[in-house]
This record gives structure tokens, C-alpha cells and sequence, in this order.
């Protein structure tokens, strides 16, 4: 099997599982088969015996409760980060003598803080683990702390100025994720070639027109792409539909490793890319209504 998709592309497992003759599945880093029909060695020595030693095997494979596990734990921790900072920004807004909601600058200054931060460091870690050919759980964990601080900051933010939109784009988040599962096993969606190029091209559009906005931006440039205006609401919104098909390439991915079998440390590649899209996702999701609440 062979990925466009960046982050699993770095998988060799993955993208170098093969076969030998006797139809057992094999890979690159050792080219031993896991045991089963047309194995001949003695079932005694199966998972047993020295590291690199003939016969020995890795028994743990990924499995879908496996990158459910991990996923759930990158989710958490991005939660509990989140509720961290969210604290530790305080309280944002107090009421003047004339009844008027007053902004603190310190407030502002922190979550300012921990926004660029975390999203700076979450932009690196991420790079890191798309491109890193052995997938480190610690640098998925780190990815997923430091993302929480950007999400904690940026959805404070937001919160002070529409009550209520954020637990809204939350429950919207978990909605498309269940929605896009449930249509990827009822429709029974294939993945091909054109469709991965497709969705990567695109992921890689919209970050670079990110980076860019945000470079124009130190010279006073506003593209609009993150605005509260029109531009701003189909940017976001296309963001939103982006990140519904990066899901369908996880679950792809997902399927096909379990089906390869794939070792188990593959499932944190899976937790990552699902994390990924879960972020995108809230985080246009999160603008879309803010917009939208802001014409009301």
C-alpha cells in the first residue's frame, strides 16, 4: 500500500507491506512473516527467543480499539490543557461603573500569549510527527498538550465574545466526527488515489494561504481569509468541509493498517492524523458560528 497522505506517508510499514509466497504479511524492517498457515517454524518458538533472533515476533498489531484508545488519550489531553489555560487566562471581561463590559488587558495579554505558543509549537510538533519515520507517542502527547493551549486561548477568546459558542462547535466537532464515520461504513466510501492527492493539495493550500495572511498580516496587510466577513465565513467554511475529508483519510488509513497489520505503534500515527482533522475542524467550525452569530 502506497499513501499521498503526509502523515502516514512516513510510515514504512504502511507504504512497504508486502507479501511472500506463502501469502503471509511481511515487512521491510525484518521481512519475517507473522505466524500462520505456510509458517514453518516451530509454533514453540513463536514470540520467543532474542530481539532480531529467527522467530521472533511482535504479537501486538493495531487494531481499531487500539487507535480508539490513543485517540481518546490525545483528545484528553488536549481537553485538559485546554482547561488549564482557559484558568489561567482568568477572568476577561469586568463591568464598569456605567454597566459596561470592560476587556482586562492582562487577561488579553495571556491568552494572546498562549495562543501564539501553542499554536506555534503545535504547528512545529506537527510537522515533526507528519515527517518522522518511526512515530513517537511523547512528541504525539506534546502535539497534542501544546494544541491545547492555543485551542484553551483561542476558544476563551471567542467565549467572551459570543456566550456559548464554544461548547456549540465542541458538540459540532464530535457530531461531524460521528457523522463522517457513519457515512464512511454505511455508504461504503473508497478512497483512491485522486481523492488522497485531492484533499492533501487542498490541506496544503490552505496552510500555506494561512501562513501567508498571517506574514501580510505583520505588515499590515489584512487579507480577510481569518476576518469576521464574507471572505472570512467561505475560507472557514471550506476549512470545515476540508477537515470532513482529511476524517475519511483517516479512516482509511486506520482500515487499511488493521487490515495489513500493522504494529501497534502505527495506532498513535492514526491517533495523530485523527487529532489533526478533529482540530480542524473546531477550530472552522468555531469561526463559522462566530460569524454567524455575529449578523444576528
Amino acid at each position: 500500500m502506497k499513501s499521498n497522505n503526509p502523515v502516514f506517508a512516513r510510515s514504512e510499514e504502511f507504504n512497504r507491506a508486502s507479501t511472500n509466497a506463502y501469502g503471509n504479511q511481511t515487512y521491510a524492517g525484518g521481512g519475517s512473516a507473522y505466524p500462520g498457515y505456510g509458517d514453518t517454524t516451530d509454533p514453540s518458538t513463536w514470540g520467543t527467543g532474542t530481539p532480531g533472533a529467527p522467530g521472533q515476533v511482535d504479537q501486538r498489531r493495531m487494531t481499531v480499539d487500539s487507535v480508539i484508545q490513543k485517540t481518546a488519550i490525545s483528545v484528553a489531553v488536549i481537553f485538559a490543557t485546554a482547561i488549564v489555560t482557559w484558568w489561567w487566562i482568568g477572568d476577561m471581561g469586568t463591568t464598569n461603573a456605567f454597566g459596561q463590559t470592560v476587556v482586562s488587558d492582562e487577561a488579553l495579554g495571556r491568552a494572546s500569549m498562549g495562543a501564539m505558543l501553542g499554536a506555534g509549537g503545535a504547528f512545529l510538533l506537527s510537522l515533526v510527527n507528519s515527517f518522522k519515520r518511526v512515530i513517537s507517542p511523547a512528541l504525539v502527547l506534546a502535539f497534542a498538550a501544546l494544541e491545547g493551549v492555543a485551542l484553551g486561548a483561542v476558544s476563551k477568546l471567542f467565549e467572551v465574545q459570543f456566550d456559548g459558542v464554544v461548547m456549540s462547535a465542541v458538540i459540532g466537532t464530535f457530531g461531524a466526527l460521528v457523522g463522517t464515520l457513519a457515512a464512511y461504513k454505511f455508504l461504503n466510501i473508497k478512497v483512491g488515489d485522486k481523492f488522497r492527492r485531492g484533499v492533501v493539495a487542498a490541506m496544503f493550500g490552505m496552510v500555506g494561504l494561512g501562513l501567508l495572511s498571517l506574514v501580510l498580516g505583520f505588515f499590515g496587510i489584512n487579507t480577510g481569509l481569518y476576518g469576521m466577513g464574507g471572505l472570512g465565513f467561505v475560507f472557514a467554511l471550506a476549512g470545515l468541509v476540508l477537515g470532513v475529508l482529511m476524517l475519511i483519510l483517516d479512516f482509511d488509513f486506520v482500515e487499511q493498517g488493521v487490515a495489513a497489520g500493522l504494529p501497534e505503534r502505527e495506532s498513535w500515527r492514526a491517533a495523530f492524523g485523527l487529532t489533526v482533522s478533529l482540530v480542524w475542524i473546531y477550530t472552522n467550525l468555531l469561526r463559522i458560528l462566530a460569524i454567524l452569530r455575529g449578523d444576528n
